[in-house]
């Protein structure tokens, strides 16, 4: 989960689940970038609107279609990040499957428009 409230409009001013698509890089302990999600299907879909195999949110049903809104990619604090809370004092971290992850990653090439670039596997 990632707070982003203290953005403006249009840009994502409330929790929202999120990816975090980048490694742990040197010198940059605290700063991560993530892709949100919605459970709001895109009203014009786009390369850059990635559907995910299943939902990840371990609150929801796994079959609730989610799609990863990659053209909202953004740079975030780690402090601005959380797990998600599943009972009393229990925290998940859910890890995302490596046919998701390559497809965000996709959707983010596209976003930024690199859309012939592949990532390999």
């Amino acid at each position: 989960m990632c707070d982003f409230r203290g953005n403006i409009q249009p840009e994502i001013v409330k929790k929202r689940p999120v990816i975090v698509i980048t490694p742990r890089l040197p010198h940059r302990d605290r700063l991560c970038m993530v892709v949100p999600t919605s459970t709001t299907a895109p009203d014009h879909p786009q390369p850059y609107h990635v559907r995910l195999l299943k939902n990840y949110h371990p609150n929801e049903p796994d079959d609730l279609p989610v799609w990863a809104k990659c053209d909202l990619i953004t740079n975030v604090s780690t402090a601005r990040l959380d797990r998600f809370k599943v009972g009393y004092r229990k925290y998940v971290t859910p890890k995302i499957s490596a046919a998701d992850l390559a497809a965000v990653r996709q959707g983010v090439l596209a976003a930024l428009g690199f859309p012939t670039l592949t990532i390999p596997v």
